[in-house]
């Protein structure tokens, strides 16, 4: 019995080194693993938006009338009507200036320091129930219908990639850089005490 496994065995190893594919010319390995991708089709997957700045947001635009509508069909079922808290989620609204106290109010006006942090996490995560469903449009218009709730743009404001970016969110100084040295993110392999 161990004398047939063993050549069963050997018999594997033998024909997985010894079968390659040399369709793809950079392949080193031997491996015939997917195929070349286009930069083309890679624009589609490449989403990350620098916050800073708003690099990488798309093209689109939107304002809070069209916003609204927007989120009374697809987003107040979890966060509530006028984005006041709902079964699912609190409040999007209000607590600016609460991260100066001892009860902090977490919302996108209170907490973000940049305004296309609230694009970037919408478009990525929202709805709940169909992430990345909504289009440019719909999450430029989202995005100022949250920031008009807070006060921090006009109901009329048009946000698009230069716009959005521009917005003063007040939590904007908020944050800093945290460089105790035990903060480094170093990942101990051995003697780690």
């Amino acid at each position: 019995m161990k004398i047939t496994l063993g050549l069963v065995g050997a018999v594997l190893l033998t024909a997985c080194s010894t079968a390659t594919n040399n369709s793809n010319p950079k392949n080193t390995s031997g491996a015939a693993f997917g195929k070349p991708i286009s930069e083309q089709a890679l624009v589609l997957w490449n989403i990350d938006i620098r916050t800073q700045d708003g690099l990488g947001l798309p093209p689109g635009s939107g304002n809070a009338v069209v916003g609204e509508k927007i989120y009374n069909q697809k987003c107040a079922s979890c966060h509530g009507a006028d984005a006041k808290g709902g079964p699912v989620y609190g409040s999007m609204v209000g607590g600016i200036g609460s991260f100066k106290t001892n009860t902090r109010v977490l919302t996108p006006g209170s907490m973000y320091p940049y305004a296309p942090i609230l694009f970037d996490y919408v478009r990525r995560a929202m709805p709940m129930n169909a992430p990345q469903s909504l289009t440019n449009d719909e999450v430029y218009a989202l995005s100022a219908y949250i920031l008009s709730l807070n006060g921090l743009v006009d109901k009329t404001a048009e946000m698009n990639s230069k716009t959005l970016a521009a917005v003063q969110m007040p939590n904007r100084d908020g944050f800093y850089v945290d460089d105790r040295p035990d903060t480094k993110a170093i990942r101990c392999m051995t003697n780690c005490n």
